[in-house]
């Protein structure tokens, strides 16, 4: 089977062969040459006084290296920015300096917000003001570090890859200044050695590339120049030289922590028997070490890791959805470095490791090798069952390679294997796959491919084997191929997914198996340089998808037309024409196949035009299966409508409050009679009294109300609010400060007598709610 399956997928990559040649021979050409950036040695660190009335006033600002040409990138590529920018840079043997005087002919307009960080760094938001430096330390062109300010002195540290951009879970230990002035602002960024990796040689040549976010201009503009004739931003990065006589330093960092709480919750492990539970005060510990090896690879080890202070996830519409919502990771030990296990189909989704108590990671780079390796335990499946289920305090183990090896500049190969185990009962209670599944396995091969610069593509094909508590086993191959060609106006892709009916994997975020899909996006852009559009263009994407008896299963076909503004807005609109098909293998209740045109209309709308306010909507009206329908009823197509409102005010210099509603609404068709109404209201309130104190509060409330006779759904509602006052020294050392809270309209008697989950008609009850302190302190640098 995985013979044909590849023979079929290679055929398919000889088409874009020839599309490629084809492209290739229209194609931009490489970016011209730029000189090297020698970096001087200084006596001593510079400070902003040297650049009094924001311009060099010393000797030694006057030695520094400067960088005064910026080139836009948005909204009119290739011409100069709109506003003078210079930069001036230095070193002495323990950090790198940067200098930012940024002009502006009116300082009045400059947006620069007093907040948490890491919340600054997007530019794409056009938020804030901001300056940032992307250093490729190894001078690979596959990653960099970005360490971004605004003129505040707000932190956010990322690494970006061309292909997966901003890891904002890098954090790491640096110092920066901003001030406004009356001709602009001033940004100072010291830079240690010792917090990025680099290899150890006497003299250092490494990538660099500048940029400025100008969001009253609608303006990015870069040194060297970025063009969008030519894929990624590190292809295009330029060369810094001068750096001689430093070192990474091999240091180990220790982060304990302490936590005391005090909680009370409804144990529902087995909902038919639920009951509360509490610990009026209790504690824990843990640590997390980082220990640097040969300069370039970082030891991860954690132990009881605890991450009360993660954010909750952002609100997503989760009812009448027939495959499981992807929530992205927010933990930061499964955050920081996700990139070297990266592979085309999503094997590393870290979300299934729940509830872990030791682990260990190896990431880093030893010459054209890139190693990702981890180790790690979950404790998750033998929590969520009750006390005499036999899979009771057992615990699953995983384990993950990924290894590439890079090939020229922008290609690389590479292998992937996950493992993950658990002694699992067949006589366990919880029919949950985590909890049914003894082993899953999955390994193998991809390869990331640029040819020329606007050409680029990728594959994976791998195989998986999952053996059952019950002694049953499947197994089988997926792979996925990509191909793409961009320049300035034109984007064009296609994706094949082929997934036989056996494949499993328990370590990535997989929807459905015995699968085989084709989608293909065309975009045009056309640019007509004027005051009030930066681009606009339609989009066509179509997509059709298979089983592997060869039975359609979904098509679909969207021409949409998108207009970005130069005000820092952007809207557009799309067609869609849909269908899907339901099988008896999918729904039991099904005695045939069920054949479903749904087709849509739908919208979106960006703006950050005002400083202190921006808007994201979208909305979709037309027609999607009901797939909650009664007990002994058929999935039926219903009328949708559907929809999302986010509202970020910023009233106050150092006050944020970001307002989120969704909307997920079924009617009968016909006849109009209510299927069911999901809402959810989040209001998220962060108040930043200095660059380490915040106080952050989230309020959220999700009404559901659906209709018995057109719904297996039942009316629910919850209110949830979250309180955190966070002191952050520096990444790793911090003090936090919380409380959450939980009701739901649950029968508070029929708990306390063991009858089950009961919901009420609008009654609340407070089935959870914590206290915690918890404290971090980095020992070592």
């Amino acid at each position: 089977m995985l013979k044909g399956q590849v023979g079929r997928c290679w055929k398919l990559l000889a088409k874009l062969a020839t599309l490629s040649a084809l492209t290739l021979t229209v194609g931009a050409q490489p970016p011209p040459s730029i000189g090297d950036l020698i970096i001087p040695k200084l006596e001593h660190a510079p400070t902003l006084e040297d650049f009094a009335d924001m311009k060099p006033s010393s000797s030694l600002a006057l030695r520094m290296a400067r960088v005064d040409v910026f080139t836009q990138l948005d909204p009119n590529e290739g011409q100069p920015s709109q506003e003078r920018t210079e930069t001036y840079l230095g070193y002495d043997a323990k950090n790198l300096y940067i200098v930012w005087l940024c002009f502006d002919r009116d300082p009045g307009k400059i947006r620069a917000l007093l907040a948490r960080r890491d919340t600054i760094g997007n530019e794409y938001d056009m938020t804030d003001d901001l300056v940032q430096v992307n250093l490729d330390t190894f001078a690979d062109r596959r990653r960099a570090y970005t360490f971004a300010a605004n003129p505040l002195g707000v932190q956010a540290d990322s690494v970006w890859t061309d292909s997966n951009g901003y890891d904002y879970s890098f954090d790491t230990v640096w110092d920066s200044k901003g001030v406004v002035t009356k001709q602009g602002y001033m940004v100072w960024m010291a830079i240690p050695f010792k917090s990025v990796r680099f290899y150890r040689r006497p003299e250092q040549t490494w990538g660099i590339g500048l940029q400025r976010v100008i969001p009253h201009d609608s303006e990015r503009s870069f040194y060297p120049a970025l063009s969008r004739k030519i894929q990624g931003h590190l292809t295009q990065e330029g060369r810094m030289t001068g750096l001689e006589g430093i070192e990474p330093g091999r240091n180990i960092q220790l982060t304990p922590y302490v936590v005391a709480r005090s909680f009370r919750y409804v144990d529902d492990r087995d909902p038919n028997l639920p009951f509360f539970t509490a610990n009026h005060l209790g504690g824990d510990a843990g640590l997390d070490a980082k220990i640097i090896l040969h300069d370039s690879l970082v030891l991860d080890l954690t132990f009881n890791p605890d991450f009360h202070q993660v954010e909750s996830d952002e609100p997503q519409i989760t009812v009448n959805q027939r495959f499981e919502v992807f929530f992205p990771e927010k933990r930061p030990f499964f955050q920081e470095n996700a990139n070297f296990f990266a592979t085309p189909i999503n094997l590393y989704f870290t979300r299934r490791i729940v509830d872990p108590q030791f682990g260990a990671r190896l990431t880093g780079k030893l010459g054209g090798w890139n190693l990702g390796l981890l180790a790690m335990d979950d404790q998750s499946p033998g929590r969520l069952v009750p006390d005499d289920d036999p899979n009771r305090r057992k615990r699953a183990y995983f384990s993950i390679a990924r290894i590439t090896h890079d090939i020229g500049k922008q290609s690389h190969i590479g292998v992937f294997y996950a493992d993950r185990e658990f002694s699992a009962d067949p006589g366990t209670t919880c029919t949950l796959e985590t909890c049914v599944v003894a082993s899953n396995r999955v390994g193998g091969v991809d390869g990331h491919f640029q040819i020329g610069p606007a050409f680029n593509t990728e594959f994976q094909v791998i195989e998986s084997t999952t053996q059952l508590a019950d002694g049953s086993h499947k197994s089988g191959p997926s792979s996925q191929f990509w191909a793409e060609y961009s320049s300035r106006k034109i984007e064009y892709n296609v994706l094949y997914i082929d997934t036989a009916p056996g494949f499993d994997t328990l370590t990535g975020f997989f929807r459905r198996p015995d699968y085989r899909s084709e989608t293909n996006f065309f975009q045009y852009r056309e640019f007509p340089e004027n005051k009030v559009v930066t681009w606009w263009g339609p989009i066509l994407t179509q997509e059709a998808a298979w089983d592997y008896k060869g039975d359609l299963l979904e098509y679909r076909w969207e021409p949409s037309l998108s207009v970005q503004l130069k005000a820092n807005t952007d809207f557009g609109f799309a067609r869609g024409f849909s269908a899907e098909k339901l099988r008896p293998v999918d729904f039991g209740i099904l005695t045939r196949d069920a054949y479903f045109n749904e087709g849509y209309f739908s919208g979106w709308f960006d703006s950050s035009y005002f400083r202190w306010l921006a808007v994201h909507a979208t909305y979709r009206l037309g027609r999607a299966i009901n797939i909650d329908p009664p007990a002994n009823t058929a999935p039926f197509l219903a009328d949708e409508t559907s929809g999302s409102l986010t509202v970020s005010v910023r009233p106050l210099l150092n006050l944020t409050v970001d307002n989120t509603y969704l909307l997920e609404r079924l009617r009968e068709r016909g006849a109009g009679h209510a299927i069911l109404n999901s809402h959810t209201f989040r209001s998220k309130w962060n108040y930043q009294v200095t660059k380490e104190l915040a106080i952050r509060a989230i309020l959220q409330y999700e009404p559901l109300i659906a209709n018995p006779a057109l719904s297996s759904l039942s009316n629910s509602k919850q209110f949830n609010v979250d309180l955190l006052i966070s002191y952050v020294v520096h990444p790793g050392t911090a003090v936090y400060v919380g409380y959450n809270s939980d009701l739901q309209n649950l029968d508070r008697l029929a708990i306390a007598q063991h009858l089950g989950l009961i919901r009420t008609q609008d009654r609340f009850l407070n089935d959870s709610r914590q206290l915690f302190i918890k404290i971090n302190y980095r020992l070592g640098h």
